[in-house]
């Protein structure tokens, strides 16, 4: 059985627009009228982030989306809120570590490990339901997704850039997850 799943990474935020860890923000005004929206045709399922941003961005795709708590964005823990910026200057033994080491959590939050091995499992559970599935949540979501189906070192993490309502897709076929173009 085919499982086609489409990542969709919200809108714009002022987050995105400050280069800072989000905190649970709504849409810019911008995004909610944007009219470049992605268009993922039908879906069997659709699920979105609890987040207030992929909700918004859920239900201006028109869908009706059920909330996963597994496709909530990273935990920033103290970092949440906070612009890159100030983090450089602040904490940039804490920050380097954090970007150079999948285990370290520096931050008290989620270490990116933990983000990769929370995306995987999901995706996990919902390939043996095949159809298409659309899942709407956040950027380092679907790095994380994508890492787990290229079977890349952590360290490429870093060199994925998925922009405001991107959109990703994959399938499985009963064997393997592969990117689709």
């Amino acid at each position: 059985m085919t499982t086609r799943l489409t990542w969709i990474n919200h809108g714009a935020t002022a987050a995105n627009r400050t280069a800072s860890f989000p905190a649970d923000e709504p849409l810019e005004e911008k995004s909610l009228s944007d009219t470049a929206l992605p268009a993922p045709g039908r879906a069997d399922r659709v699920f979105a982030s609890p987040a207030l941003r992929a909700r918004q961005t859920a239900e201006m795709l028109g869908f009706d989306a059920t909330l996963a708590p597994s496709l909530r964005d990273c935990d920033y823990g103290r970092w949440t809120g906070k612009p890159l910026i100030s983090l450089h200057s602040e904490e940039p033994e804490n920050l380097a570590l954090w970007m150079s080491d999948p285990e370290a959590a520096p931050h008290e939050g989620e270490s990116l490990q933990q983000l990769c091995k929370r995306i995987a499992g999901w995706m996990n559970e919902e390939m043996p339901l095949g159809g298409h599935v659309v899942a709407v949540t956040h950027a380092a979501v679907i790095r994380a997704a994508i890492l787990d189906v290229l079977k890349a070192p952590p360290a490429s993490f870093w060199t994925i850039d998925v922009q405001p309502l991107g959109m990703v897709r994959m399938t499985h076929d009963g064997r393997r997850w592969s990117l689709r173009f």
